[in-house]
């Protein structure tokens, strides 16, 4: 069998693995389900730190943004060893299958040992380029300077803004008021 601190991965290798990592994975283990028990999917995915706290997890699942083998589920469905796991949050998909199942929330070093990451890689930060920061003292900006804004955010379209519509300002016809438009003597 394997020597204490390395890890059998299954495939006849062992990977060597620091001696307080894997002291973490076994208390880990120990304080976790026994074989052939499972666990919630939002404690499980909190666990592991795909998401910040347990009640987010709860959360996602409850609006769908939770899927496991491909189906959505609720807070309180089983996880097992083997279940391919999707959780969007973040604006991010993350794709994992389980390898282990822990109930308490551990280090990064020993969560990452819990599961293997089938996850797309991130959008490289260049790409997610600040628009319209302005320099320090720079003063209020003006309405072509908030336009200019706008169309690198990609909030508005190119060409002129539209107007409020019909009935609003001068012009012909009863305002909203009724009347006639002319000025009041």
């Amino acid at each position: 069998m394997a020597s204490e601190g390395a890890e059998y991965d299954g495939a006849g290798d062992t990977k060597a693995v620091d001696p307080k990592v894997a002291a973490a994975i076994a208390a880990a283990e120990a304080a976790g389900p026994q074989s052939g028990q499972t666990v919630r999917v939002d404690s499980w995915i909190w666990a592991v730190r795909l998401v910040k706290t347990r009640s987010l997890g709860a959360t996602a699942c409850r609006g769908g943004h939770v899927r496991v083998n491909g189906e959505r589920v609720k807070p309180a469905h089983a996880v097992r060893v083997g279940d391919e796991v999707r959780v969007r949050h973040e604006g991010r998909e993350r794709v994992v299958v389980v390898t282990r199942l822990i109930r308490k929330r551990v280090g990064a070093p020993v969560a990452a040992q819990c599961y293997i990451d089938n996850s797309p890689p991130p959008p490289p930060r260049e790409a997610i380029a600040p628009a319209g920061i302005r320099d320090r003292g720079a003063g209020r900006p003006t309405k072509r300077d908030r336009r200019e804004m706008e169309r690198l955010r990609g909030l508005a379209g190119p060409g002129p803004m539209p107007g409020p519509g019909p009935g609003f300002g001068p012009g012909p016809g009863p305002g909203p008021g009724g009347g006639s438009g002319k000025p009041r003597p």
